[in-house]
C-alpha cells in the first residue's frame, strides 16, 4: 500500500500538506489561495510556482488521495472482501484522514473516475460502480456536513450488493 510522504520542510511539501487539510475540510470554492499559502508558511507566489494555480494544487492532492483510496479498495478486494467491505474500508480511511471534501464529489468532467472504475470492475458493471460510488460519496459528504460518521457508514453498509454470478458457456 502506497503511503505518500512529502518532504514537509520544502515549500512544495508544506503546500501539499496544507492543501490536504484545507481542501479536506472545505469545498474547493471556499478555500482561498491566501489561506493555503498562510497555512503552509509560504507566499502565494510559491503556490503558483509549484502548482500553477489553486486548481493545480487541488488536482495534485486529489490525485494522491484517490491513489491511496484505490490502494485500499484493491487491498480489501484482494483480502476476499466484497463490495460493501471495500466501500467501508475506503469510507473509514477517507473519514479518518479527513479527506471529506476532497473526495465527496466526482472528478472534473475531463478526469476519469478511478474509484468508480475499480468498483465497477468488481461488480462487472461500470454503471453499477458509478451508482455505488455516488452513494459512497454521499455518505462522505454527509459526514463533511456534520452527520455522524457511524450513521453514514451504517447507511452505506445497508446497501446489499452481491456479485453477479459468472455463467460459463458450454
Amino acid at each position: 500500500m502506497r503511503q505518500w510522504m512529502p518532504i514537509s520542510t520544502s515549500p512544495k511539501g508544506r503546500l501539499a500538506l496544507a492543501a490536504v487539510s484545507e481542501f479536506g475540510a472545505r469545498p474547493f470554492g471556499d478555500v482561498a489561495v491566501a489561506n493555503l499559502a498562510r497555512a503552509a508558511g509560504v507566499t502565494t507566489g510559491a503556490l503558483y510556482h509549484h502548482f500553477g494555480s489553486k486548481l493545480g494544487l487541488y488536482q495534485f492532492v486529489r490525485d494522491d488521495v484517490e491513489r491511496r483510496l484505490v490502494d485500499r479498495l484493491e487491498g480489501a478486494f484482494a483480502a476476499g472482501g466484497g463490495v460493501a467491505d471495500a466501500l467501508a474500508v475506503a469510507f473509514d480511511f477517507a473519514v479518518a484522514e479527513q479527506f471529506l471534501h476532497l473526495v465527496d464529489v466526482p472528478p472534473a468532467a475531463t478526469a476519469a473516475d478511478t474509484i468508480a472504475e475499480v468498483i465497477g470492475g468488481h461488480v462487472r458493471s461500470p454503471l453499477l460502480g458509478a451508482v455505488l460510488v455516488a452513494a459512497w460519496r454521499a455518505a462522505i459528504h454527509a459526514v463533511g456536513e456534520g452527520a455522524s460518521a457511524s450513521d453514514a457508514r451504517a447507511a452505506l453498509q445497508a446497501i446489499d450488493v452481491r456479485p453477479r454470478p459468472v455463467i460459463e458457456s458450454p
